[in-house]
């Protein structure tokens, strides 16, 4: 039987982890990517075709071609800041993007698929940590999408029996601790890979919104990976369809992320700090639980030092991969 998984969005910083973590559990990740934001050079464990999310023959033909088990939609806008500046974008991309990919699934004979969704769907917390029946209230063009995303899933369910495993990733960071991939954005806009050019020399002095005191659960890209895989393979055992927060379950500011760069390296990070956006969450901290009860998933390289050890290795040693 094939072990084929189609990876929308596989060219990404998270797909492209996602592939490599299939592919050590035995599966075929085919990557389907309009290469926008992924890079070519990042998919090294299966095929590359090049599409849009938005055509659906080009993408009914992908599926028709490689005959994949399940589907794992990670092609999505991610930039909260810039949602604010042009949220049609988002809404286009994020939102009737996924409704087509879903309908192209479907039509072709998939009724499973692992969505990326984003803790930015709660908007300001209630209360710390934030488990999963936290009131969703997003503050910004692109939480609203990816949570109006898994209100279509809960639809198609109910309608077509489309089963789905939504994550809500917290804030993705490091790199492959093997170094052969890792960050790389064309237009860098995440606090670790910014505050490593600045600390190098590479870069402007790094922006630091409001005071530097708001909270975000950083996790590392691999144990997001490893829980990706982990709901693939609950969903491939046609067990229920799932909503989980994906995190570490910690707890740090920018301004202590900035502190143990210079403690690992002994350089200054130099920075600036910038007028705060009320359209940013204060705090967003995760209550992991329910993946680790579930998917019997830990954050295993989570830890802050291992993150930024990562995130150093693969910008010092394998950028330079890339070109």
């Amino acid at each position: 039987m094939s072990k084929t998984i189609l990876i929308i969005g596989g060219a990404g910083y998270i797909g492209s982890h996602v592939c490599k973590a299939l592919s050590v559990k035995g599966y075929l990740p085919v990557v389907y990517d309009n290469l926008s934001h992924g890079n070519s050079w990042a998919v090294k464990w299966g095929p590359l075709i090049q599409g849009d999310i938005h055509d659906t023959a080009s993408l009914s033909n992908v599926v028709e071609h490689y005959g994949p088990l399940c589907a794992m939609h990670l092609a999505g806008a991610i930039d909260a800041r810039g949602a604010a500046m042009n949220p049609g974008f988002y809404y286009h991309h994020n939102l009737e993007g996924s409704r087509s990919v879903f309908q192209t699934l479907l039509e072709n004979g998939i009724s499973s698929v692992v969505f990326a969704s984003s803790a930015s769907i709660y908007g300001h917390p209630n209360q710390l940590p934030i488990d999963e029946d936290h009131p969703k209230n997003p503050l910004n063009a692109y939480g609203k999408s990816k949570w109006m995303v898994e209100e279509m899933l809960s639809d198609y369910e109910n309608a077509y029996g489309m089963r789905f495993a939504a994550l809500r990733f917290f804030n993705a960071c490091g790199a492959d601790p093997d170094g052969e991939i890792g960050e790389a954005h064309n237009h860098e806009t995440h606090l670790i890979p910014l505050a490593i050019e600045a600390a190098l020399g590479q870069g402007e002095p790094i922006s630091i919104f409001g005071q530097g005191h708001a909270l975000r659960d950083f996790v590392h890209v691999s144990d997001i990976a490893d829980a990706s895989v982990a709901a693939l393979e609950h969903l491939l055992a046609e067990k229920e369809s799932l909503r989980l927060n994906i995190g570490s379950g910690q707890g740090h500011t920018a301004l202590q992320v900035l502190e143990a760069i210079e403690e690992l390296f002994g350089l200054k990070v130099p920075y600036k700090l910038s007028p705060c956006n009320n359209q940013e969450s204060k705090a967003l901290i995760a209550d992991c639980r329910k993946a680790q009860s579930i998917l019997k998933w830990k954050p295993s390289h989570s830890e802050m030092g291992t993150i930024i050890q990562t995130a150093w290795k693969w910008h010092v040693q394998g950028v330079a991969l890339c070109s």
